[in-house]
Order: structure tokens, then C-alpha cells, then sequence
């Protein structure tokens, strides 16, 4: 067996040499395929759970008149197409319509399923929706791209599909993991803003100045704070970007100060506390360029500070590391206004992000 020209001893260099070189593709692709096939499984898991907790929180907890059941399978399959953008001039404007008029209908039709359903209780639904369609959505797009790539027996066109893969089984699991924090109005990491500003309000007189947006008028070492988050404790994001705007068309304002969640990178410390410039704040974009556009024209600067988190902590449960760090960002807070703006000035301060469990 020692000798090189031993025949066997060549069939067993020889044999899966051949072997690579004319089936290599085909193996990868079916090692490839059982890892992707384990990924689809449990995002179907997803799916289905998502699906029936929002199923079951609507006929336990809402005096539901119909069976919801067929409704809210018709809401799941919703879908939005965006405005054509190959004239980008106005594009903003007709993406914040279509989105709106998407949120005003899904919000109209969530009523019918219980009339006497609570403002706050429909928030909660209308969460809970939400994570059920972008988890379907998702399952069917990753399931798409790895039915494309069997049936076409291609194994680069899968890999696209395998790379991406643990960053959306990331986002997916982070979503599984919110339902039980929105179904019971308990804040989540990406309420920290309008903690920090809910808690500044307290005790204080308020207004509703936009679309589920709450306003508090207070003063602060000879300044005057307007103090804007969406209203809680219903699971919603509020129109900050709204509310700035009817404040500074009755006020003039000479500095925004904006506190949300940002998301960390890795290697990053969960919970920590950066500060920087511009508006901070996230979504599809027409909040942030509706704000950038009015501190613009008025010529006033926009301030930040954040507080870095995972993509789990932000829409699960407020982990106790967050929540400590309400009273420093509201330090913070304090040191911007006193360190950038003088006496006699007015200033905006918004909390961004999902009110959920959170009041003013």
C-alpha cells in the first residue's frame, strides 16, 4: 500500500478530485440549501406564531363583534407600492401620503374588527399587525429567492441569499421576541427618547399638538422648553416632525434638541450614550427631511443625543441597563441647553420613538 502506483491508492486521490470537479457545485449546493432550509423553518415558525398571538389578543382581550380571523388574514397579505422616483422632485411629499393614507385605512379597518376598542388597545393591534406582515413578508421573500435558486439548481445564486441570511434571522427573531412586550404595553428599548422627555413633562400641562403627539410648555434657568413625544402609553411614534412644525409657525425657536435610540455597532457597549448633530431620528425618511427642511428655512440647529442599542433591545422589552440611563441623557439634555443656547431662547426637545408603556 506504501507504492505510489498503487491503483487503489490512486482511485483514492483520483476518484474525488473527479468527483469536485464535475459535482463540486451541486454538493455546495445541497450543503448550502439544509443550512438555508433550517433558516426558512424557523422563519415560518415566526410567521405562524406572530399570526396567531395577534390572533388570540384580539379575541381575548377585544370584544370582537365577527370572527377576526379572516380579517386580519386579509390585513397580513396588505401590501404598499411606493411613488415613482424617476423625477425625484416632490417624491418626499407623495411617500409621506402614501404611507399615511396606508396608516389611516390599516387604523380605520382595526376598528371595525371592536368599535369599542380603546385608542390605546388599537395601538397595540395595529403593533402587533405590523410585526405579523413584516414577518410573513420576509418569509416569503427569503423562501422566493431559495425556491429561485433550487429550481434553476445554481448554486452562486444562493449565495447572496446565504450571506444575508443571519442578519435576517436577526431582525426576524428580534421581532418574534417584541410580541409579548407590545401585547402588554410594556416599554421597549426604543422608548427610551420619549422617557427621558415623557418624565419632563410630568406634572406638567398638556396638549395634543399633531397627530398622537403630546406638547408641554415649561421653563428651565430663564429658557423656555417646548417638550414634544408621541403619546403614550399607546404603542405609536407619534408626527414629531408635524408637531415641530405648527410650534416654530407660532413660536420662535432658536435651538432642537432630539433624543432616540441608535443602533450600537458591534464590539459597541449596549446602553451607552453618544451625542452629536442633526436629527436623530429614523422610519422611512419624510420625518427626518420634514424636520431638517424647517430648522433650515428658520436657520436653527438641530442637536442629538442617543442611546445605542442592539436591533433586539430596541423593539423588546427596555432592558433595566436602558432605563438607568434616562436620568443621565436627561443631564445631558440639561448641559446642551445651558452650554448652546442663552437666556430668553426657546427650545424644542422631542423624544423619539415608541411610546409604548410609556406616558407624559
Amino acid at each position: 500500500m506504501s507504492d505510489d502506483s498503487n491503483p487503489i491508492m490512486m482511485l483514492v486521490w483520483i476518484l474525488p478530485i473527479i468527483l469536485f470537479v464535475f459535482y463540486g457545485q451541486q454538493i455546495q449546493l445541497f450543503v448550502t440549501s439544509r443550512e438555508i432550509k433550517k433558516g426558512i423553518k424557523k422563519l415560518g415558525g415566526f410567521k405562524e406564531q406572530s399570526r396567531t398571538e395577534l390572533i388570540n389578543y384580539v379575541k381575548n382581550n377585544l370584544n370582537a363583534k365577527d370572527d377576526p380571523v379572516k380579517n386580519i388574514d386579509k390585513f397580513l397579505d396588505y401590501f404598499t407600492i411606493m411613488p415613482v422616483d424617476m423625477d425625484p422632485n416632490g417624491i418626499v411629499d407623495k411617500v409621506r401620503h402614501t404611507v399615511r393614507s396606508r396608516d389611516d385605512y390599516t387604523r380605520e379597518h382595526v376598528k371595525l374588527l371592536s368599535p369599542e376598542m380603546s385608542d390605546v388597545e388599537l395601538t397595540k393591534v395595529q403593533t402587533l399587525l405590523e410585526l405579523a406582515s413584516s414577518l410573513q413578508l420576509i418569509y416569503k421573500i427569503v423562501n422566493h429567492m431559495f425556491l429561485i435558486a433550487k429550481k434553476q439548481n445554481n448554486y452562486p445564486l444562493i449565495l447572496p441569499l446565504q450571506m444575508m441570511l443571519p442578519f435576517i434571522m436577526e431582525q426576524a427573531e428580534a421581532m418574534s421576541d417584541a410580541i409579548p412586550a407590545f401585547k402588554t404595553g410594556q416599554p421597549v428599548g426604543d422608548g427610551i427618547g420619549p422617557m427621558v422627555v415623557g418624565k419632563m413633562m410630568l406634572n406638567n400641562e398638556k396638549e395634543t399638538v399633531a397627530f398622537q403627539t403630546s406638547l408641554a410648555k415649561i421653563d428651565f434657568e430663564n429658557r423656555t422648553l417646548f417638550l414634544l413625544k408621541a403619546e403614550g402609553p399607546g404603542s405609536t411614534v407619534g408626527r414629531p416632525a408635524d408637531g415641530l412644525e405648527k410650534i416654530m409657525s407660532e413660536n420662535k425657536i432658536d435651538a432642537v434638541i432630539m433624543v432616540d435610540a441608535a443602533l450600537k455597532m458591534e464590539g459597541e457597549n449596549s446602553a451607552s450614550i453618544a451625542q452629536g448633530f442633526g436629527a436623530a431620528i429614523g422610519g422611512i425618511g419624510t420625518e427626518r427631511f420634514q424636520i431638517e427642511a424647517v430648522a433650515t428655512t428658520s436657520n436653527i440647529p438641530i442637536f442629538s443625543i442617543v442611546v445605542k442599542q442592539s436591533v433586539k433591545e430596541a423593539i423588546t422589552l427596555m432592558t433595566k441597563d436602558i432605563a438607568d440611563t434616562a436620568e443621565i441623557v436627561r443631564l445631558q439634555v440639561d448641559e446642551m441647553i445651558l452650554e448652546n443656547t442663552k437666556p430668553g431662547q426657546s427650545i424644542v426637545i422631542i423624544g423619539v420613538g415608541n411610546t409604548s408603556g410609556v406616558p407624559q
